[in-house]
Protein backbone atom coordinates (compact mmCIF):
# COMPACT_ATOMS: atom_id res chain seq x y z
CA UNK A 1 0.00 0.00 0.00
CA UNK A 2 1.25 3.47 -0.86
CA UNK A 3 1.42 6.46 1.45
CA UNK A 4 0.00 9.54 -0.31
CA UNK A 5 0.20 12.62 1.96
CA UNK A 6 -2.27 15.45 1.42
CA UNK A 7 -0.05 18.47 0.77
CA UNK A 8 3.69 18.25 1.59
CA UNK A 9 5.93 21.20 0.68
CA UNK A 10 8.04 20.85 -2.47
CA UNK A 11 11.58 21.72 -1.42
CA UNK A 12 14.71 21.31 -3.55
CA UNK A 13 18.42 22.01 -3.38
CA UNK A 14 17.69 25.52 -4.64
CA UNK A 15 15.79 26.39 -1.45
CA UNK A 16 18.52 24.88 0.71
CA UNK A 17 21.21 26.85 -1.13
CA UNK A 18 19.28 30.12 -0.88
CA UNK A 19 18.63 29.73 2.85
CA UNK A 20 22.30 28.84 3.38
CA UNK A 21 23.28 32.02 1.54
CA UNK A 22 20.96 34.03 3.76
CA UNK A 23 22.39 32.45 6.92
CA UNK A 24 25.95 33.04 5.71
CA UNK A 25 25.18 36.67 4.89
CA UNK A 26 24.66 37.48 8.56
CA UNK A 27 21.32 39.14 7.76
CA UNK A 28 18.41 36.87 8.64
CA UNK A 29 15.54 39.21 9.58
CA UNK A 30 13.74 41.64 7.24
CA UNK A 31 16.34 42.90 4.81
CA UNK A 32 17.56 42.72 1.20
CA UNK A 33 16.06 39.29 0.37
CA UNK A 34 12.63 40.39 1.59
CA UNK A 35 12.82 43.54 -0.53
CA UNK A 36 13.88 41.50 -3.55
CA UNK A 37 11.02 39.08 -3.01
CA UNK A 38 8.56 41.97 -2.77
CA UNK A 39 9.83 43.48 -6.02
CA UNK A 40 9.58 40.18 -7.90
CA UNK A 41 6.04 39.58 -6.66
CA UNK A 42 5.07 43.04 -7.92
CA UNK A 43 6.54 42.13 -11.31
CA UNK A 44 4.61 38.84 -11.37
CA UNK A 45 1.33 40.48 -10.38
CA UNK A 46 1.70 43.74 -12.35
CA UNK A 47 1.26 45.81 -9.20
CA UNK A 48 3.00 49.02 -8.13
CA UNK A 49 4.19 47.66 -4.78
CA UNK A 50 4.07 44.58 -2.55
CA UNK A 51 4.53 44.17 1.17
CA UNK A 52 5.58 40.76 2.48
CA UNK A 53 4.44 39.82 5.99
CA UNK A 54 4.43 36.72 8.18
CA UNK A 55 0.99 35.44 7.08
CA UNK A 56 -1.92 36.07 4.73
CA UNK A 57 -4.03 36.75 7.81
CA UNK A 58 -1.71 39.61 8.76
CA UNK A 59 -1.93 40.89 5.18
CA UNK A 60 -5.74 40.97 5.29
CA UNK A 61 -5.69 42.65 8.69
CA UNK A 62 -3.22 45.29 7.53
CA UNK A 63 -5.31 45.95 4.40
CA UNK A 64 -8.31 46.56 6.64
CA UNK A 65 -6.31 48.80 8.98
CA UNK A 66 -4.77 50.90 6.24
CA UNK A 67 -8.24 51.28 4.77
CA UNK A 68 -9.43 52.82 8.02
CA UNK A 69 -11.79 49.96 8.89
CA UNK A 70 -12.54 49.29 12.54
CA UNK A 71 -15.18 49.36 15.29
CA UNK A 72 -18.65 50.24 14.02
CA UNK A 73 -17.86 49.05 10.49
CA UNK A 74 -19.09 45.98 8.65
CA UNK A 75 -17.14 43.75 6.26
CA UNK A 76 -18.86 41.21 4.00
CA UNK A 77 -17.24 37.75 3.96
CA UNK A 78 -18.29 34.36 2.59
CA UNK A 79 -19.83 31.82 4.93
CA UNK A 80 -17.83 29.22 3.00
CA UNK A 81 -14.20 29.91 3.85
CA UNK A 82 -11.45 29.34 6.40
CA UNK A 83 -11.58 31.37 9.60
CA UNK A 84 -8.71 33.70 8.57
CA UNK A 85 -11.04 35.64 6.27
CA UNK A 86 -13.47 36.52 9.06
CA UNK A 87 -11.03 36.55 11.99
CA UNK A 88 -9.01 39.35 10.38
CA UNK A 89 -12.20 41.42 10.40
CA UNK A 90 -12.68 40.66 14.09
CA UNK A 91 -9.06 41.63 14.81
CA UNK A 92 -9.69 45.23 13.73
CA UNK A 93 -12.93 45.43 15.72
CA UNK A 94 -15.27 45.40 12.73
CA UNK A 95 -18.26 43.09 12.33
CA UNK A 96 -18.16 40.26 9.79
CA UNK A 97 -21.34 39.96 7.73
CA UNK A 98 -21.57 36.50 6.18
CA UNK A 99 -23.10 35.83 2.78
CA UNK A 100 -24.22 32.42 1.55
CA UNK A 101 -22.90 30.71 -1.57
CA UNK A 102 -24.88 30.92 -4.76
CA UNK A 103 -26.57 27.56 -5.46
CA UNK A 104 -24.17 24.83 -6.61
CA UNK A 105 -21.05 27.00 -6.41
CA UNK A 106 -18.38 27.85 -3.85
CA UNK A 107 -18.56 31.58 -4.65
CA UNK A 108 -20.69 34.06 -2.76
CA UNK A 109 -24.14 34.86 -4.11
CA UNK A 110 -23.31 38.24 -5.63
CA UNK A 111 -26.94 39.37 -5.54
CA UNK A 112 -26.89 38.79 -1.78
CA UNK A 113 -23.59 40.68 -1.54
CA UNK A 114 -25.30 43.77 -2.94
CA UNK A 115 -28.26 43.26 -0.61
CA UNK A 116 -25.94 42.99 2.41
CA UNK A 117 -24.29 46.39 1.80
CA UNK A 118 -25.38 49.06 4.28
CA UNK A 119 -24.06 52.47 5.31
CA UNK A 120 -21.75 50.64 7.71
CA UNK A 121 -20.21 48.39 5.05
CA UNK A 122 -16.63 49.38 4.30
CA UNK A 123 -15.23 46.28 2.55
CA UNK A 124 -16.11 42.98 0.93
CA UNK A 125 -13.63 40.09 1.14
CA UNK A 126 -14.19 37.46 -1.57
CA UNK A 127 -12.19 34.23 -1.49
CA UNK A 128 -10.45 32.76 -4.55
CA UNK A 129 -11.11 29.22 -3.36
CA UNK A 130 -8.81 26.46 -4.54
CA UNK A 131 -6.92 28.93 -6.72
CA UNK A 132 -9.90 29.83 -8.93
CA UNK A 133 -10.40 33.59 -9.20
CA UNK A 134 -13.88 34.86 -8.32
CA UNK A 135 -16.11 36.79 -10.70
CA UNK A 136 -14.80 40.24 -9.84
CA UNK A 137 -16.93 41.92 -12.49
CA UNK A 138 -19.99 40.86 -10.44
CA UNK A 139 -18.32 41.95 -7.21
CA UNK A 140 -17.50 45.42 -8.54
CA UNK A 141 -21.01 45.66 -9.97
CA UNK A 142 -22.40 44.90 -6.51
CA UNK A 143 -20.32 47.53 -4.69
CA UNK A 144 -20.95 50.15 -7.38
CA UNK A 145 -24.70 49.54 -7.11
CA UNK A 146 -24.64 50.71 -3.47
CA UNK A 147 -22.09 53.50 -3.94
CA UNK A 148 -24.60 56.10 -2.72
CA UNK A 149 -24.57 54.53 0.76
CA UNK A 150 -20.80 54.77 1.22
CA UNK A 151 -19.51 57.29 3.75
CA UNK A 152 -15.68 57.47 3.62
CA UNK A 153 -13.74 57.68 6.89
CA UNK A 154 -10.16 58.20 5.64
CA UNK A 155 -8.25 59.29 2.54
CA UNK A 156 -8.02 55.81 1.03
CA UNK A 157 -11.76 55.32 1.39
CA UNK A 158 -12.26 58.71 -0.29
CA UNK A 159 -10.17 57.60 -3.28
CA UNK A 160 -12.38 54.56 -3.84
CA UNK A 161 -15.66 56.24 -2.95
CA UNK A 162 -17.31 52.86 -2.49
CA UNK A 163 -16.97 49.59 -0.59
CA UNK A 164 -13.35 48.42 -0.93
CA UNK A 165 -12.68 44.96 -2.41
CA UNK A 166 -10.04 43.05 -0.42
CA UNK A 167 -9.36 39.61 -1.92
CA UNK A 168 -8.50 36.62 0.21
CA UNK A 169 -6.35 35.05 -2.50
CA UNK A 170 -4.47 32.79 -0.09
CA UNK A 171 -4.79 29.95 -2.62
CA UNK A 172 -4.41 31.88 -5.85
CA UNK A 173 -0.89 33.20 -6.41
CA UNK A 174 -0.22 32.82 -10.14
CA UNK A 175 -3.87 32.57 -11.17
CA UNK A 176 -5.23 34.62 -14.08
CA UNK A 177 -8.65 36.07 -14.89
CA UNK A 178 -9.70 37.91 -18.05
CA UNK A 179 -6.10 38.69 -18.97
CA UNK A 180 -5.15 39.98 -15.52
CA UNK A 181 -3.03 38.41 -12.83
CA UNK A 182 -4.45 37.69 -9.42
CA UNK A 183 -3.02 40.52 -7.36
CA UNK A 184 -4.01 43.30 -9.75
CA UNK A 185 -7.75 42.56 -9.92
CA UNK A 186 -9.09 43.36 -6.45
CA UNK A 187 -8.34 46.69 -4.78
CA UNK A 188 -6.12 44.83 -2.30
CA UNK A 189 -5.05 41.18 -2.53
CA UNK A 190 -3.67 38.92 0.18
CA UNK A 191 -1.60 35.84 -0.72
CA UNK A 192 -0.50 33.02 1.57
CA UNK A 193 2.89 31.30 1.47
CA UNK A 194 2.09 28.84 4.26
CA UNK A 195 3.72 25.41 4.13
CA UNK A 196 0.76 23.79 2.32
CA UNK A 197 0.53 26.45 -0.39
CA UNK A 198 1.78 26.11 -3.99
CA UNK A 199 4.59 28.57 -3.31
CA UNK A 200 5.78 28.50 0.28
CA UNK A 201 8.06 30.44 2.59
CA UNK A 202 7.16 28.05 5.47
CA UNK A 203 4.99 30.79 6.94
CA UNK A 204 4.35 34.08 5.21
CA UNK A 205 2.17 36.15 2.96
CA UNK A 206 2.12 39.11 0.61
CA UNK A 207 -0.21 42.07 0.19
CA UNK A 208 -0.56 43.73 -3.21
CA UNK A 209 -2.80 46.51 -4.43
CA UNK A 210 -3.75 47.71 -7.87
CA UNK A 211 -2.72 51.07 -9.22
CA UNK A 212 -5.47 53.67 -8.92
CA UNK A 213 -5.46 57.40 -9.53
CA UNK A 214 -5.26 59.19 -6.21
CA UNK A 215 -3.50 56.37 -4.36
CA UNK A 216 0.01 57.24 -3.15
CA UNK A 217 1.73 53.87 -3.50
CA UNK A 218 4.86 54.91 -1.63
CA UNK A 219 2.81 56.28 1.25
CA UNK A 220 0.80 53.05 1.44
CA UNK A 221 4.00 50.99 1.42
CA UNK A 222 5.53 53.12 4.17
CA UNK A 223 2.40 52.92 6.30
CA UNK A 224 2.28 49.13 5.93
CA UNK A 225 5.91 48.96 7.02
CA UNK A 226 5.05 50.98 10.11
CA UNK A 227 2.01 48.82 10.88
CA UNK A 228 4.01 45.60 10.59
CA UNK A 229 7.06 46.68 12.62
CA UNK A 230 5.92 48.30 15.87
CA UNK A 231 5.39 51.71 14.26
CA UNK A 232 9.17 52.06 14.03
CA UNK A 233 10.22 54.79 11.62
CA UNK A 234 13.25 52.82 10.36
CA UNK A 235 13.57 49.10 9.77
CA UNK A 236 16.64 47.21 10.97
CA UNK A 237 18.32 47.43 7.57
CA UNK A 238 17.99 51.22 7.40
CA UNK A 239 19.40 51.54 10.91
CA UNK A 240 22.65 49.84 9.85
CA UNK A 241 23.67 52.78 7.66
CA UNK A 242 26.47 54.86 9.13
CA UNK A 243 25.18 57.21 11.80
CA UNK A 244 21.58 56.09 11.28
CA UNK A 245 20.86 54.35 14.56
CA UNK A 246 18.20 56.78 15.70
CA UNK A 247 14.53 56.07 15.04
CA UNK A 248 11.07 57.05 16.25
CA UNK A 249 7.97 55.07 17.22
CA UNK A 250 5.10 56.86 15.53
CA UNK A 251 2.37 54.66 17.05
CA UNK A 252 2.16 51.44 19.14
CA UNK A 253 1.55 49.18 16.14
CA UNK A 254 2.02 45.47 15.40
CA UNK A 255 4.76 42.92 14.65
CA UNK A 256 4.19 40.75 11.61
CA UNK A 257 7.17 41.28 9.27
CA UNK A 258 8.68 38.63 6.99
CA UNK A 259 12.27 37.53 7.58
CA UNK A 260 15.00 37.16 4.96
CA UNK A 261 15.16 33.43 5.75
CA UNK A 262 11.52 33.10 4.71
CA UNK A 263 12.04 35.34 1.70
CA UNK A 264 15.05 33.26 0.66
CA UNK A 265 12.86 30.17 0.45
CA UNK A 266 10.33 32.21 -1.51
CA UNK A 267 12.89 33.48 -4.00
CA UNK A 268 13.99 29.94 -4.80
CA UNK A 269 10.37 28.80 -5.06
CA UNK A 270 9.51 31.70 -7.33
CA UNK A 271 12.16 30.65 -9.87
CA UNK A 272 10.65 27.15 -9.92
CA UNK A 273 7.05 28.31 -9.88
CA UNK A 274 6.19 28.06 -13.61
CA UNK A 275 7.14 24.36 -13.63
CA UNK A 276 5.24 23.79 -10.37
CA UNK A 277 2.09 25.36 -11.84
CA UNK A 278 2.47 23.30 -15.00
CA UNK A 279 2.74 20.07 -13.01
CA UNK A 280 -0.36 20.95 -11.01
CA UNK A 281 -2.27 21.48 -14.24
CA UNK A 282 -1.16 18.08 -15.53
CA UNK A 283 -2.42 16.41 -12.35
CA UNK A 284 -5.74 18.27 -12.44
CA UNK A 285 -6.31 17.24 -16.05
CA UNK A 286 -5.66 13.60 -15.11
CA UNK A 287 -8.09 13.89 -12.20
CA UNK A 288 -10.73 15.53 -14.40
CA UNK A 289 -10.43 12.77 -16.97
CA UNK A 290 -10.76 10.06 -14.31
CA UNK A 291 -13.84 11.71 -12.73
CA UNK A 292 -15.83 11.91 -15.96
CA UNK A 293 -18.64 9.40 -16.01
CA UNK A 294 -19.03 9.33 -12.22
CA UNK A 295 -21.73 11.09 -10.22
CA UNK A 296 -19.44 13.83 -8.92
CA UNK A 297 -18.95 17.55 -9.47
CA UNK A 298 -15.45 19.01 -9.52
CA UNK A 299 -14.17 22.56 -9.23
CA UNK A 300 -13.29 23.72 -12.75
CA UNK A 301 -9.78 25.15 -12.72
CA UNK A 302 -9.37 26.23 -16.32
CA UNK A 303 -11.53 27.96 -18.88
CA UNK A 304 -11.26 30.22 -21.92
CA UNK A 305 -10.95 33.39 -19.80
CA UNK A 306 -9.34 32.16 -16.59
CA UNK A 307 -6.57 29.94 -15.31
CA UNK A 308 -6.36 28.69 -11.74
CA UNK A 309 -3.25 28.28 -9.61
CA UNK A 310 -4.40 24.68 -9.17
CA UNK A 311 -4.19 24.72 -5.41
CA UNK A 312 -6.98 22.33 -4.34
CA UNK A 313 -8.91 19.58 -6.10
CA UNK A 314 -12.44 19.74 -4.71
CA UNK A 315 -14.88 16.94 -5.50
CA UNK A 316 -18.55 16.87 -4.53
CA UNK A 317 -20.24 13.49 -4.17
CA UNK A 318 -23.49 14.51 -5.79
CA UNK A 319 -26.59 13.56 -3.84
CA UNK A 320 -24.64 12.19 -0.86
CA UNK A 321 -24.52 13.32 2.75
CA UNK A 322 -21.84 13.93 5.40
CA UNK A 323 -21.86 10.34 6.66
CA UNK A 324 -21.20 9.03 3.16
CA UNK A 325 -18.48 11.66 2.57
CA UNK A 326 -16.78 10.86 5.85
CA UNK A 327 -16.87 7.13 5.08
CA UNK A 328 -15.15 7.80 1.74
CA UNK A 329 -12.39 9.75 3.50
CA UNK A 330 -11.88 6.93 6.02
CA UNK A 331 -11.71 4.31 3.28
CA UNK A 332 -9.22 6.42 1.31
CA UNK A 333 -7.09 6.71 4.47
CA UNK A 334 -7.23 2.94 4.90
CA UNK A 335 -5.63 2.70 1.46
CA UNK A 336 -2.90 5.19 2.39
CA UNK A 337 -4.42 8.27 0.75
CA UNK A 338 -4.90 11.41 2.84
CA UNK A 339 -7.92 13.52 1.89
CA UNK A 340 -9.44 16.64 3.41
CA UNK A 341 -12.54 18.86 3.39
CA UNK A 342 -12.54 22.48 2.22
CA UNK A 343 -14.34 23.91 4.08
CA UNK A 344 -16.59 23.44 7.06
CA UNK A 345 -18.63 26.68 6.80
CA UNK A 346 -17.90 29.32 9.43
CA UNK A 347 -21.44 29.33 10.92
CA UNK A 348 -20.79 25.73 12.03
CA UNK A 349 -17.78 26.78 14.11
CA UNK A 350 -18.11 27.54 17.83
CA UNK A 351 -16.47 30.98 17.55
CA UNK A 352 -19.02 32.16 14.98
CA UNK A 353 -22.00 30.37 16.53
CA UNK A 354 -21.17 32.39 19.65
CA UNK A 355 -21.49 35.54 17.53
CA UNK A 356 -25.02 34.51 16.54
CA UNK A 357 -24.37 32.91 13.16
CA UNK A 358 -26.50 29.87 12.33
CA UNK A 359 -25.77 27.42 9.51
CA UNK A 360 -29.50 27.16 8.83
CA UNK A 361 -29.27 30.66 7.38
CA UNK A 362 -26.66 29.45 4.86
CA UNK A 363 -28.22 26.41 3.17
CA UNK A 364 -26.15 26.61 -0.02
CA UNK A 365 -22.89 26.70 1.92
CA UNK A 366 -24.00 23.64 3.86
CA UNK A 367 -24.94 21.84 0.64
CA UNK A 368 -21.47 22.49 -0.77
CA UNK A 369 -19.82 21.25 2.41
CA UNK A 370 -21.86 18.16 3.23
CA UNK A 371 -20.49 15.97 0.44
CA UNK A 372 -17.18 17.67 -0.46
CA UNK A 373 -13.89 15.73 -0.51
CA UNK A 374 -10.54 17.30 -1.38
CA UNK A 375 -8.12 14.90 -3.04
CA UNK A 376 -4.34 15.25 -2.59
CA UNK A 377 -2.87 17.68 -5.10
CA UNK A 378 0.82 18.48 -4.94
CA UNK A 379 3.94 18.33 -7.08
CA UNK A 380 5.43 15.29 -5.33
CA UNK A 381 2.72 13.14 -6.94
CA UNK A 382 3.98 10.93 -9.75
CA UNK A 383 1.70 9.85 -12.58
CA UNK A 384 1.49 6.44 -10.88
CA UNK A 385 0.46 8.14 -7.63
CA UNK A 386 -2.29 10.05 -9.44
CA UNK A 387 -3.52 6.81 -10.98
CA UNK A 388 -3.48 5.16 -7.56
CA UNK A 389 -5.57 7.99 -6.09
CA UNK A 390 -8.15 7.98 -8.88
CA UNK A 391 -8.39 4.17 -9.08
CA UNK A 392 -9.07 3.91 -5.37
CA UNK A 393 -11.41 6.90 -5.21
CA UNK A 394 -13.59 5.71 -8.07
CA UNK A 395 -13.53 2.15 -6.72
CA UNK A 396 -14.69 3.34 -3.28
CA UNK A 397 -17.51 5.57 -4.54
CA UNK A 398 -18.65 2.80 -6.89
CA UNK A 399 -18.81 0.19 -4.11
CA UNK A 400 -19.82 2.24 -1.08
CA UNK A 401 -23.55 2.20 -0.41
CA UNK A 402 -25.31 5.07 1.30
Amino acid sequence: MRNIPFSPPDMSGAEVAMVTDVLDSGWITTGPRTKEFENLISMCCNTPKTVCLNSATACMEMALRISGIGPGDEVIVPAYTYTATASSVCHVGARPVMVDCAPDTYEMDYTKVAEAITERTKAVMPVDLGGVVCDYSRIYEAVESKKQLFRPKNDIQKVFGRVIVIADAAHAFGAKWHGKMCGEIADFTSFSFHAVKNLTTAEGGALTWRAKEGLDNEAIYKQLQLLSLHGQSKDALAKTKLGSWEYDIVAPYYKCNMTDIMAGIGLAQLKRYPELLYRRRQIIEKYDSAMSGYNVKVLKHYGPDYSSSGHLYLVRLDGKDTDYRNAVIVKMAERGIACNVHYKPLPMMTAYKNMGFDINDYPNAYDQYKNEVTLPLHTHLSDDDVQYVTDNFTDIISDLKK
